[in-house]
């Protein structure tokens, strides 16, 4: 196994299938185990491909990127390989297509596309929560008041949740009692 392909063996058969980065982590540690995995096959003309997930909402949005003109296979599990599927849902679900362009190889017009295409259908997606409030790294959704604010609202204007993260730290760390704004403005310099 490594991080982009798993040997599953079922039947007596071994399957090489395609996996993603958080796929990867959860199966470390259980080669010679039974694990159930999300199975998608993909068919082109020169292939028949296997991707697989431990989870079924990455595999629910795998299939929905895929829907999308412009995004294929790799590029779809190279996006949920850099977000978690409570993370993709909220760049959907905010519009934050800026956010969503920092994949390797996705530009800024197909992820406006992905937003367009699936805003409808990824908030009817049951992962859970809301997904106007789930937390994109940095943070635990019970992390509130101030950072957790402006974290937020610094990650939907399109900045990455780990600088902003650090930022906004710095700035409470010299100043603890900043008002949210005046944070945001601070960190605005900053990033």
């Amino acid at each position: 196994m490594n991080p982009t392909e798993a040997i599953v063996e079922a039947a007596g058969v071994g399957y090489a299938m395609a996996i993603t980065l958080p796929t990867y982590s959860a199966l470390v540690g259980q080669e010679e185990k039974e694990v159930k995995l999300y199975v998608t096959e993909v068919i082109r003309e020169d292939a028949h491909e296997l991707y697989g997930f431990t989870v079924r909402a990455e595999r629910q949005l795998f299939e929905l990127l895929m829907t999308v003109s412009g995004v294929g296979a790799s590029t779809a599990r190279m996006i949920l390989s850099a977000f978690s599927a409570e993370e993709l849902r909220m760049l959907i679900a905010t519009g934050n297509a800026k956010g969503l362009a920092q994949v390797k190889g996705l530009g800024p017009k197909t992820a406006q596309r992905i937003i367009v295409d699936l805003k409808d259908k990824a908030l009817k997606l049951d992962l859970g929560g809301d997904p106007t409030e789930l937390p994109l790294g940095g943070f635990e959704p019970e992390d509130q008041g101030v950072k957790g604010e402006a974290v937020s609202a610094l990650t939907m204007l399109g900045f990455a949740a780990a600088a902003s993260g650090k930022a906004v730290d710095k700035i409470l760390k010299a100043n603890p009692t900043m008002k949210v704004e005046a944070v945001i403005r601070e960190a605005l310099k900053m990033l």
